[in-house]
């Protein structure tokens, strides 16, 4: 039985609080948020409430986020007008900068949070959450309820959200995005196979997870019928007219699959025998009782492999080692059913209206991704629960233009996302544009999700020597720093000096025009940024861009909310005028309020 709370060393100002959120409950997730002091150790008191998410910037004064670029890391595989972003750093502090560079402009985003699976998975307050943690949900619902708050101000009005997630959070996650984003917004949670066979409880094995998926507003959201990605059917054979090509990239043994006695079996092809993972002696240690819980076995049974063979959905080809590996045909336009007790081969429509059973194939599965990271960095690359680029291309290519769309991923981890992007982009002649936004934990943004981007945009050799070109594109890198909030004016000096390039992203224009130090001007395609850093400089800067034809956004430096308008009265037709750094202030304050 939960135990009663104890309210009697409540202040007046949190018992307020509290009855306002009482109050204001519908019905709908009720947990332990998040209060402004921690008075109590929570784990000496059941008492205590969960303690705020705290960060060292935010302890030492300084909760202002802003970013610096680094230079050094810029990546142009092409001359495209749009620029895509990676931010390394908290993603709520980078959800903070988006708020003021990005409000309502994104058209997709998709995340792959921490399952909360309290296997090491999720951090908090700098320390692994385990199972054995009583506030276990609530810190994880505090720790995601923040930032869909942010997120939700990015969204365009036709703006789409999907959520990778499974059994663990998705619950709670349902009913949070349902107050957050509003239960008319809720579009679908879609199961989607990780494996072929899963992770194994005592009696079920365990395939799949979930995207959830939420417009901004439901009424004016309409999703695309998909055109399955063809790319991987690369094949051909005799049956080509009535099958289309067909992909090869599953082989019908694997390490991963959970044990089933049934499924370890040996295997006549060709007057050859064969056993799961090629070793006999292993085969017969694993028959004697000896195995592990997921170990050798085959995918498909005694008779589906039987129909199979018989209907060339079989091929044997030598693997890396020199050692023959069986490989099973995916055909494009044909699959095998087993129906009324019998094995068919029955046609499927790859080009369909959206259906809760498309992420159900094998295609979407986790084995695909691991091939992905591989195909970049070589055999032995490794990282904990990529996902496909199939996926992420699939949730694009869902939504409405689709070919034009600005993409945000604020739990990039490898960079799937970027790589989707890029990859479509190429494929279609299409304008896309991405922002990813990830920690630096075990160096996952430089080691990994960087250089990946940058081997996809640049070309790169792969782990068979083999040159593999570019696909294009650009990447700006950035990594987030902080400045102090009390209101002074040397603090407001300071934030308008670190802004610069907060302004440029806003205003997509990176090309530097002119620097005098006091001002700069800065080109996008189709208009100027200006920077007055100091009052004094406006008329040295008006003379400056008499000289240029186009419209200029200007940036002035002001202790108010005046950007000097009298002092632009000449040019007043030339530009569009704000004062930094209230402009920035003004959404930092309502976030950190």
């Amino acid at each position: 039985m939960a135990r009663k709370i104890n309210y009697d060393n409540w202040s007046r100002e949190e018992l307020i609080k509290e009855l306002r959120h009482i109050k204001e409950i519908k019905y709908g997730l009720v947990w332990h948020r998040d209060l402004p002091e921690e008075k109590i150790d929570i784990l000496i008191n059941p008492d205590a409430r969960t303690p705020n998410e705290m960060f060292p910037n935010e302890m030492a004064g300084r909760p202002f986020p802003v970013l610096k670029e680094a230079k050094s890391k810029d990546v142009n595989g092409s001359g495209e007008k749009l620029i895509n972003l990676l931010i390394e750093g908290d993603n709520y502090h980078s959800l903070a900068v988006l708020n003021f560079t990005h409000q309502e402009a994104i058209d997709l985003i998709y995340i792959d949070p921490p399952y909360n699976t309290g296997n090491k998975d999720f951090i908090y307050n700098d320390k692994f959450v385990d199972k054995e943690d009583p506030f276990r949900h609530s810190k994880w619902l505090s720790f995601i309820e923040k930032r869909l708050k942010l997120a939700k101000n990015l969204l365009k009005s036709t703006g789409v959200i999907l959520i990778s997630i499974d059994d663990h959070e998705q619950a709670p996650l349902k009913m949070l995005c349902d107050e957050i984003f509003g239960e008319e917004n809720f579009i679908v949670n879609m199961p989607r196979r990780t494996k072929s066979a899963g992770k194994t409880t005592e009696t079920i094995s365990l395939n799949h997870d979930y995207v959830l998926v939420y417009a901004k507003d439901r009424q004016i959201v309409k999703f695309n019928a998909i055109s399955i990605d063809d790319s991987a059917y690369k094949y051909k054979d005799k049956y080509y007219s009535e099958r289309g090509p067909y992909a090869l990239s599953q082989t019908l043994d694997y390490d991963s699959l959970s044990y089933s006695d049934s499924l370890d079996y040996e295997l006549k092809l060709d007057e050859h025998i064969y056993y799961p993972g090629g070793d006999k002696k292993a085969f017969l240690i694993r028959k004697s009782g000896k195995h592990r819980a997921s170990d050798w076995t085959w995918r498909w049974g005694k008779e589906l492999v039987d129909f199979g063979n018989k209907n060339d959905f079989i091929v044997i080809k030598k693997g890396k080692n020199g050692q023959p590996r069986i490989y099973t045909k995916t055909y494009f336009k044909v699959v095998i059913e087993k129906i009324n007790g019998k094995y068919q081969i029955v046609p499927v429509d790859r080009a369909k209206n959206l259906s809760t059973l498309d992420l159900m194939e094998s295609a979407y599965s986790n084995d695909i991704s691991k091939k992905d990271i591989r195909a970049v960095f070589g055999a032995e690359a490794e990282f904990a629960y990529p996902k496909p680029l199939s996926l992420i291309k699939y949730l694009i290519n869902s939504v409405p233009n689709h070919d034009n769309l600005i993409v945000l991923d604020f739990f990039a981890g490898s960079g799937t996302t970027g790589q989707a992007v890029i990859e479509l982009n190429k494929s279609d002649g299409g304008n896309r544009q991405f922002i990813l936004c990830t920690n630096n934990e075990n160096n996952i943004c430089t080691d990994v999700c960087y250089p990946r981007l940058k081997k996809v945009i640049k070309g790169y050799k792969n782990g068979e020597g083999k040159n593999i070109a570019g696909l294009g594109g650009n990447l700006k890198y950035y990594t987030c720093d902080f400045v102090e909030a009390e209101p002074t004016d040397r603090n407001k000096r300071k934030l308008v000096n670190e802004s610069t390039e907060m302004l440029c992203i806003k205003e997509n224009a990176f090309e530097l025009i002119e620097d005098k130090g006091d001002f700069k001007i800065y080109k996008n395609s189709d208009k100027y940024l200006g920077i007055v850093f100091y009052e004094e400089a406006i008329d040295d800067f008006k003379k400056a861009i008499k000289k240029i034809k186009g419209h200029f956004n200007v940036y002035v430096f002001s202790l108010g909310d005046d950007p000097h308008e009298k002092q632009f009265t000449d040019v007043r037709s030339r530009v569009t005028l704000c004062a930094i750094p209230e402009v920035i202030l003004k959404v930092y304050r309502e976030i950190f309020k």
